[in-house]
């Protein structure tokens, strides 16, 4: 056999070996009880939160929550947007903010509701919530422990995360540990094909991102832009929608009018296809009594939906916003310049 034929064949069997749940036909996703079939998804809400606990990164502890009180408090909501018939909720809190693996496959198994969780640190709020070896580790280090998790399981639990959450500071230039953290999330994506979600806010920090992405090797589609509401000039919706950017408005939970009008902008300019939408609401905070007020997940299909009806949205749009683009967006893809440059390697 050539050389040629050699590298095409070994090319071949890494790109099919990077993922075994994704080298049939049929792809997967990771939720916490297992794996399962991306096209079960279903009705979708991208991203929520079941607990948070905003201590602080240097005094986080799993013994701040009791986990029976948590689902005790949790659970109904869960039934409750079950109604509307959501089958599927990624959580978004990260590491080091009281992200419980254990605590959300309970939530899954008694809700009958498939919850995804993630690997990353979360870097806004100045690094509050970053662990101290984030300032000394580089990117790579970084990397190898959220391929670990995506490998073996978090933490112990077995399970598996689903996608990459991270976030970064609002800056014109983003500071080096925010950088790091980027490049550490594409580094763990072109080893797992995880997409990348960051919680950013303006086109002007996001679009940062998007270019130390791109110079690593990651397509524009394999990153959400979290909290792109905070975005006032909607012609940037454009841009990155352009770029293949998934734009996320994922604060409805707390309030719908700032939503309508980027809505029928997406609609009427032909981008509904990158748009990402879910409340951010929850959460169980341990740092107050009872956990606190828990915003429900129904905005959404209570609110939203009945406005954007009269405004010429249809059940096709809905469709794509809540079933179609959750699965594309984070659909495991393994990048072609991951494969070859990980086979050009071995020569």
């Amino acid at each position: 056999m050539s050389k040629f034929l050699i590298f095409i064949s070994l090319s071949i069997f890494l790109a099919s070996c990077q993922n075994p749940a994704t080298n049939n036909t049929d792809d997967y996703i990771n939720t916490v009880t297992g794996p399962i079939s991306i096209d079960s998804m279903g009705l979708t809400l991208i991203h929520e939160h079941m607990l948070v606990d905003f201590i602080g990164a240097d005094s986080i502890r799993a013994d701040r929550w009791n986990r029976d009180s948590v689902v005790a408090k949790v659970l109904p909501y869960l039934f409750e947007v079950k109604k509307h018939g959501v089958r599927t909720i990624l959580d978004c809190t990260p590491s080091y903010l009281a992200k419980d693996p254990l605590l959300l496959k309970t939530l899954s198994e008694k809700s009958g509701i498939q919850i995804l969780t993630n690997t990353g640190f979360y870097g806004a709020v100045g690094g509050k919530y970053l662990p101290d070896f984030v300032q000394t580790e580089t990117a790579e280090h970084l990397a190898n422990r959220w391929i670990a998790e995506f490998e073996n399981g978090i933490e112990g639990t077995g399970i598996k995360p689903a996608f990459i959450k991270i976030s970064v500071n609002e800056a014109d230039t983003l500071s080096a540990i925010d950088q790091k953290l980027v490049r550490a999330a594409a580094i763990t994506h072109l080893n797992t094909g995880l997409t990348i979600a960051s919680h950013t806010g303006t086109w002007k920090t996001a679009a940062q991102e998007v270019r130390i992405l791109q110079e690593m090797g990651v397509e524009p589609s394999e990153f959400v832009w979290v909290h792109a509401q905070a975005e006032q000039d909607f012609e940037n919706y454009r841009k990155a929608a352009e770029m293949g950017v998934w734009i996320s408005l994922d604060g409805i939970g707390w309030s719908i009018d700032p939503y309508v009008d980027r809505l029928v902008f997406a609609k009427e300019n032909g981008i509904l296809g990158n748009i990402l939408i879910s409340h951010d609401a929850g959460w169980y905070d341990p740092a107050k009594p009872g956990g606190g007020d828990f915003q429900p997940f129904t905005n959404i299909f209570e609110q939203l939906i009945p406005i954007l009806n009269e405004r010429g949205f249809s059940e096709k749009d809905w469709d794509l916003l809540l079933n179609k683009n959750p699965k594309l967006a984070f659909e495991e893809t393994i990048s072609i310049w991951f494969v070859e440059s990980t086979t050009f390697s071995l020569w």
